[in-house]
């Protein structure tokens, strides 16, 4: 009879994706990612048989996460939809705030595995799950800007797709800077900046 686990798999599931979306796929070593959940080699093998395994399953826990939490924002209809942009800034920057109080930028998953060809092409379910996640999270902006034009807090600027892109390219590029060391209020800085197409 098997042994029963002795972890929490959302846990370990939860430490992967933080040194994956810090460290990306190759660069995360089995012991990195043993060391950060609290399990043994063995155990984090007998669960999830491989890093890759451990990566895809760590992904679309990732992904799914990530939304739910900018879901909440973007999606909350009691607030004008300029601000639940802002709301979006201040998750973002907030998760860096976070993360720099442990000495590094959060990174991201998303953004990790997009600048890794080669672990795409190695395994399509990563590239599916990118494709999804692009794919709603960018219709959640897209909703929030309709509905910025619907109640005046977004005037003008590009259509609705075209800045839900904008939107997420500033958010990328926010975690890609918060790396290099840059700091909360920097961040924030930068990212309404970015957004001033919208926003104004």
């Amino acid at each position: 009879m098997a042994r029963p686990r002795t972890f929490d798999e959302t846990s370990v599931l939860d430490a992967a994706a933080r040194e994956f979306r810090a460290h990306g796929f190759a660069e995360t070593s089995t012991e990195q990612l043993c060391e950060a959940a609290g399990v043994r080699r063995s155990s984090l093998y007998n669960a999830f048989v491989s890093k890759d395994e451990l990566f895809v399953r760590a992904l679309e826990h990732y992904t799914d996460t990530i939304r739910q939490r900018q879901r909440a924002v973007l999606a909350d209809d009691t607030r004008p939809g300029a601000e639940r942009l802002r709301a979006l800034v201040d998750l973002v920057v907030g998760e860096e705030r976070e993360a720099a109080g442990h000495g590094h930028g959060a990174g991201c998953m998303v953004v990790q595995s997009l600048m890794d060809p080669d672990l795409r092409a190695r395994d399509a379910r990563v590239a599916r799950l990118l494709e999804r996640d692009l794919r709603e999270r960018t219709g959640l902006l897209a909703g929030a800007i309709r509905a910025g034009r619907v109640d005046g807090s977004i005037a003008g600027g590009p259509d609705p797709e075209d800045g839900a892109m904008l939107v997420n390219t500033v958010i990328s590029g926010l975690r890609v800077t918060a790396q290099t060391g840059a700091d909360p209020e920097t961040l924030h800085k930068i990212a309404l900046v970015g957004l001033a197409a919208l926003l104004g």
